[in-house]
């Protein structure tokens, strides 16, 4: 369903321990947004609820909302540093178009 890289691991544990809600899950989801419709949202969320999917990635509880289950199918997210900062990469099988800039994609 979906997969982690070490490297996102590493991040989303740092920035669980900044946030400091140690009982929070990571959700994952999608929102209208952007050139090409959709975009990814990342958050700590202290509730899940029946509209949830929960997964164990390597120690890490990722939510999901069902309704966007589609969507991520097959998500391997990323993370890396380069000369501008950090940031996660998102690597979607689903996504058929994305926008120059990179933070929206389309799905048919």
């Amino acid at each position: 369903m979906l997969q982690l890289s070490q490297a996102a691991i590493k991040e989303i544990l740092r920035l669980k321990q900044k946030c400091r809600k140690p009982d929070a899950v990571f959700r994952l989801g999608v929102q209208p947004s952007g050139c090409s419709g959709m975009s990814y949202t990342l958050e700590f969320d202290e509730e899940v609820g029946p509209n949830d999917a929960l997964y164990d990635c390597n120690g890490i509880q990722v939510a999901i909302a069902r309704s966007s289950l589609t969507v991520l199918s097959g998500l391997n997210l990323d993370y890396s540093e380069d000369l501008m900062g950090g940031g996660f990469r998102f690597h979607n099988p689903n996504a058929t178009q994305s926008c120059g800039c990179g933070n929206s994609f389309s799905v048919s």
